[in-house]
Parts: structure tokens; C-alpha cells; sequence
């Protein structure tokens, strides 16, 4: 049996406010194995205010700063202004958002953090919708989707819009590292979260994070439903590193969309036809990936010669 690599120290409590099968909960801790004790931790409005800061509590053995929703960009760039001012260059410095907190809201504090190349890491945690304040939908929702705010009735069939690329335009900022990561996987979670810990510059991770309540589906398969979400091509799992991709979860061939979609309630009313759309925008993006693998692959050393070795 491989050795398994993840820490074995907890930098997350138990007791805290989360749902049962919270994906930002299963997110969190392992974020925090992998970036380790010497962690600063801001958090906007959103799911983890309430599952981490109910008043005279926290969840976290890390220091922890409430903000304002749009401006976790904003907060991790004051944060590690003043631990330099200080000569506290050990410190990693995270804001750790939901996606409404980063590409909606606090889009603007996101793009100034990364044109700025703060060396702090910004995390998109990914439920894919304002889950905290009533399953609203984001920019981050998949097309189709129901939420209350995209009601499927009538000539309404859910969300009209695609989700938005948030990672596109992330690594349009050019960071020094970006990379998805799925708690249904977490050896490759953690060695990216310590990955991003060890780069320095401005680093940006993206997390799976299923919300049972939201998405409608049985809180005991989060981990099973992460994994048909990879596995299908729904959320691949990759790293870019100095421009190059970085495939880190191979798949021979996708899984079928199907099973995934109709595990959850908010995709039940799917037709046939809606579920093949939603099948040939995965394997476009999963197509994409693979190209851009290709492209950007680091050219191998040149061979050496008999000439060169005399």
C-alpha cells in the first residue's frame, strides 16, 4: 500500500457550525495541513464566517481576520505589508473566499492583489453559488443550474449563463503559481497547498467544494461526488507553473456527465438534450486543457552528441 504523505497535524477544530459534508469544511482542513502552523487566514463574508467565527468562538488554530466581502485581496495584501514590516517573512499569508467572494464581488480586490504580485496566496473556495445567505446563484453556477434566484419553471430552465472562468482570468495576471484542488483527492490537494506555500509571489488556488443543501444531494457522498466531478471532466485537476500546464490527475478517458448530474437536485430537470450540452462544454474544456498541456510543455534538454561529450 503507497505511504500515505499528509500531515498528521490538525490546524482545524472540531465543533464547528459546518453542514454535515461541507466541502469548504473538508477544504479547509486539509488547506491548512498542507500550508502548515505559521498561517494568517483572512475570510470575507461568506459560509466560513459563520462555520469558523460565531462570537467568542473559532474553528482555526490559526490567526484568523474577519473582512468585508469584496476585499480579501485587499486584506492579504495589507497582511503581508505589515509581517514584512515586521521581519515576519515566515508567514504565509491566505485569503480563503467563496466564489461569489472572488469572482463576483471581490473580483476587483483579486485583480489588484495579483497585478500587484503580492506574495500571499488567494483561495477560491468553489460551492458554486451564494450558499451562506440562501442558494442564490453566482457567477461561479453552472449553466442549467437551479438555484432560488434561477428558478426552473415556466420558460425558465435554471441559470442561462455559463460559469465563469475564473481561473482564465486569474492566469491572465500571469501568478507565480495556480493550480485546482478537490478534497475527494487530497493527496494532490495537500502537495499543491504546499506547493503554493513554498513559491513566493502572488498564487491563487481554486477548490471543488460541494454544498449538500445547495446542490441538493446526500450529504454522505461529498467525497463520491468529488470524484465523479474529476473523473467525468467536470473539474479536472491541474497546476500552472511559469506558463506551463500541468495535467495532475490522467485520464485515459472521461467518465459520462450523467451519474454526476443526476446525483444533485439543482441539474434534476436535465433533458436529455440539456445533459449532452452540458457533456460536449466538458469535453471542449477537457480538449482545451489537454492542448494547452501540450503546448506549454517544458522543452526536454537537447541530446547530448558525441561532438559535445569529446
Amino acid at each position: 500500500m503507497a505511504r500515505l504523505t499528509i500531515p498528521a497535524q490538525e490546524l482545524m477544530y472540531r465543533g464547528h457550525a459546518a453542514c454535515p459534508g461541507c466541502g469548504p469544511a473538508l477544504a479547509m482542513r486539509l488547506l491548512l495541513k498542507g500550508f502548515g502552523p505559521r498561517t494568517i487566514v483572512s475570510i470575507p463574508a461568506c459560509c466560513w464566517t459563520v462555520i469558523a467565527t460565531p462570537y467568542p468562538t473559532t474553528a482555526l488554530a490559526v490567526p484568523l481576520l474577519d473582512t468585508p466581502i469584496e476585499s480579501t485581496g485587499a486584506s492579504i495584501s495589507g497582511l503581508r505589508a505589515a509581517a514584512d514590516a515586521l521581519g515576519l517573512d515566515d508567514l504565509t499569508i491566505v485569503g480563503v473566499a467563496g466564489d461569489g467572494g472572488t469572482a463576483d464581488i471581490g473580483l476587483q480586490s483579486l485583480s489588484g492583489m495579483l497585478e500587484r504580485r503580492t506574495n500571499a496566496i488567494y483561495v477560491m473556495y468553489d460551492n458554486e453559488g451564494y450558499m451562506n445567505t440562501g442558494v442564490q446563484r453566482s457567477g461561479a453556477t453552472p449553466k442549467g443550474a437551479w438555484t432560488t434566484t434561477t428558478p426552473v419553471q415556466g420558460r425558465s430552465r435554471g441559470k442561462p449563463e455559463s460559469k465563469k472562468a475564473i481561473m482564465e482570468i486569474v492566469l491572465a495576471h500571469r501568478p507565480a503559481y495556480a493550480a485546482t484542488l478537490n478534497p475527494a483527492f487530497p493527496e494532490d490537494f495537500v502537495r499543491k497547498a504546499e506547493k503554493a506555500r513554498d513559491h513566493a509571489g502572488a498564487r491563487f488556488l481554486h477548490v471543488y467544494a460541494p454544498c449538500p443543501p445547495g446542490w441538493k444531494f446526500d450529504s454522505a457522498e461529498t467525497v463520491a461526488l468529488g470524484r465523479l466531478a474529476t473523473d467525468s471532466g467536470v473539474f479536472p485537476l491541474y497546476e500552472v507553473e511559469e506558463g506551463a500546464y500541468r495535467i495532475t490527475r490522467k485520464l485515459g478517458e472521461l467518465k459520462s456527465v450523467e451519474p454526476y448530474l443526476r446525483a444533485q437536485g439543482r441539474f434534476r430537470h436535465f433533458t436529455p438534450a440539456e445533459v449532452e450540452e452540458f457533456a460536449q462544454d466538458v469535453r471542449s474544456g477537457w480538449e482545451r486543457l489537454l492542448r494547452l498541456e501540450a503546448e506549454t510543455a517544458p522543452l526536454p534538454p537537447p541530446a547530448k552528441t558525441a561532438a559535445s561529450t569529446a
